[in-house]
């Protein structure tokens, strides 16, 4: 995995306060701190951290930070990517439970409408990259996991890769894509900072930087990304109830993002799928990657509304992708 040089420290640290005055001890959630470079620094920024943490490598000096400070620190055992396993039973190390780390962190949830209850900072592994992401939006769409709590506010380490894939535009071929729409429609997406890969450190044996390849899309950088939850994700009909079946939509429609919006809505057995395109105002003829992520949400709410669209069509493909995602 990759850990950040302490030159770094400094930036990132400006990056999350914002440039204001953050208040009394605001807490912030770390993961994979590692060696504890950019802990020492947020501490010293004025954070309260909690510092999630796998490598028992690390932990010894964590701990031995935490005992050298006045509660501004607390070390945890886990790994964050492996939160919330679907397993029966007690969880295995390094698994862990969302509702055992927010309470030992003091935090209650809160309505999704209120405040940011949380910050949370780490460097997602490259590893499986995408498929993390996913699991987070998914989470996000079903107010599980970490968002039971609210809209917990993620600023994160990606490859520039995903970051080019998170901000595509509408018709851009093969880069705007299922998780861009629906990454766009959940999330206020923010580019805090943008570091060369040189910057980090890695534990591989090699001391190599096993920086992704890549052909089509620009990876020099890694982007410090805050992705903070919709206020208003949740209004008309799109809830967590039914945001499962909103995203296997939305998936479904991607599979090939060049055919018709009208010739998929028939796919549905929608048989009054010019009617509803006018009341939409989406031309008849438009490409499915055409859609802006507004449209599509604008779609599922009327879709939920006509007599002549059943949500059984995905019942099955919703119930594998559940499984896949988690």
């Amino acid at each position: 995995r990759f850990v950040a040089c302490p030159q770094l420290a400094r930036t990132v640290q400006r990056c999350l306060q914002g440039g204001t005055d953050l208040g009394p001890q605001p807490l912030l959630l770390e993961l994979a701190p590692g060696p504890g470079i950019l802990t020492q620094t947020l501490i010293d920024a004025g954070f309260r951290v909690v510092a999630l943490e796998s490598d028992s490598d690390f932990l010894t000096d964590l701990q031995s930070l935490e005992n050298s400070l006045d509660g501004q620190l607390k070390v945890i055992s886990g790994d964050f990517f492996k939160l919330d396993p679907l397993t029966k039973g007690a969880l295995k190390p390094p698994a862990v439970s969302s509702d055992k780390l927010f309470e030992t962190m003091g935090i209650a949830a809160v309505p999704w409408r209120a405040d940011v209850p949380v910050k949370i900072f780490g460097i997602v592994p490259q590893q499986s990259e995408r498929k993390r992401l996913w699991r987070l939006l998914f989470n996000m769409y079903e107010c599980s996991s970490i968002y039971r709590y609210g809209r917990v506010e993620l600023n994160l380490f990606i490859s520039e890769k995903e970051y080019t894939v998170l901000t595509a535009k509408p018709g851009e071929p093969k880069i705007y894509q299922a998780f861009t729409v629906l990454a766009q429609l959940g999330y206020e997406i923010k580019l805090l900072h943008k570091e060369p890969w040189s910057s980090f450190a890695t534990n591989l044996k090699s001391g190599g930087l096993a920086i992704p390849k890549t052909v089509q899309l620009p990876n020099d950088h890694l982007c410090l990304v805050q992705l903070t939850p919709q206020q208003n994700l949740f209004t008309g009909g799109l809830k967590p109830s039914n945001a499962t079946t909103f995203i296997f939509m939305v998936k479904q429609s991607f599979a090939k993002p060049n055919s018709k919006l009208r010739d998929r809505l028939n796919s549905w057995s929608l048989d009054n799928s010019d009617r509803l395109l006018k009341a939409l105002e989406i031309p008849k003829n438009a490409a499915m990657r055409n859609l802006y992520p507004e449209d599509y949400k604008r779609l599922f709410e009327a879709l939920q509304n006509s007599d002549m669209f059943a949500e059984t069509l995905f019942h099955d493909e919703v119930m594998a992708s559940t499984r896949a995602m988690n």
